[in-house]
């Protein structure tokens, strides 16, 4: 694979960003040696170990091997896909390890090019998880927390021209009952996503509280709009890695993230690998 097939434009304008996920979803088929996966996932801070505890994982493949993807930007996160046999069911995952936040500078196309990838290689459901900052001090590091709704303050869309798509059920209710089977304790709130990449003032927060927020971070809305714009259902589930700004007594810092995530990783990843094995 050339250079120039492995790493297409998409902030190109007379790029087809579908097209791109097609391409990039024949190079997973190849790769995998399956048509098609079931489910996927994207890893954010603290969901690691999920890959591991869903099953065996039967293909690696480098994201830049991968049309549209690159290497990882965010430590913690891995830049490499997997493709994950959940359980003994026949069923495949489609693993991420990173994603691309919409602070790199990179466009909102290149922000959900792996859920329109997932997609076109046949998902048709989709787990986005993140490390967030939690609102509500009952929440303290290492809470899991089904988002039930989201507010989009990136100023944009990942959805191009006049199509009108209806986010009034964006994470699946169904997905979430089946969560909360699986963990009754599991609470739910409304997650904001800013732009990033410097954390949110306490102004800012006590501005998401009033507006209905009751988690803060710098991904998942644009790409669960994207996926809903697929067809694909959507569970949403942040890992509360701080408290938020304003709520937090301390200065909040990448480290901290990423230890709260490492301390919380094999009650998420089980969490999450069982709520896959049953979806």
């Amino acid at each position: 694979m050339t250079e120039q097939s492995a790493r297409p434009d998409l902030s190109d304008p007379t790029t087809d960003p579908f097209e791109v996920a097609a391409q990039a979803a024949a190079v997973i088929a190849e790769r995998t040696g399956v048509e098609r996966h079931d489910v996927a996932l994207v890893l954010g801070s603290g969901w690691g170990q999920t890959g591991d505890l869903i099953g065996d994982t039967l293909a690696t493949i480098d994201n830049t091997d991968v049309p549209g993807f690159g290497a990882a930007a965010v430590a913690g996160h891995s830049g490499v896909m997997r493709s994950v046999a959940i359980g003994d069911t026949g069923r495949r995952a489609l693993v991420y390890g990173t994603r691309t936040h919409f602070y790199e500078g990179k466009g909102v196309r290149a922000v959900v090019h792996g859920v329109r990838t997932a997609a076109a290689a046949g998902c048709r459901t989709i787990v986005i998880t993140n490390g967030c900052g939690g609102l509500r001090e009952e929440w303290p590091p290492g809470t899991p927390v089904l988002i039930s709704d989201h507010i989009n303050l990136t100023a944009t869309s990942p959805i191009e021209g006049a199509n009108f798509v209806d986010l009034t059920d964006v994470y699946s209710p169904r997905l979430r009952a089946i969560a909360r089977e699986v963990d009754p304790a599991l609470d739910e709130g409304v997650y904001v996503q800013f732009r990033g990449p410097h954390y949110e003032t306490p102004a800012e927060v006590r501005m998401a509280k009033t507006i209905g927020g009751d988690l803060v971070g710098m991904s998942t809305s644009l790409e669960a709009i994207a996926a809903r714009q697929s067809g694909l259902e959507v569970l949403g589930i942040s890992l509360v890695t701080n408290p938020a700004a304003g709520i937090s007594k301390t200065p909040l810092n990448h480290e901290e993230v990423l230890e709260a995530g490492r301390e919380a990783a094999t009650r998420c990843g089980r969490l999450l690998a069982t709520v896959v094995g049953r979806i």
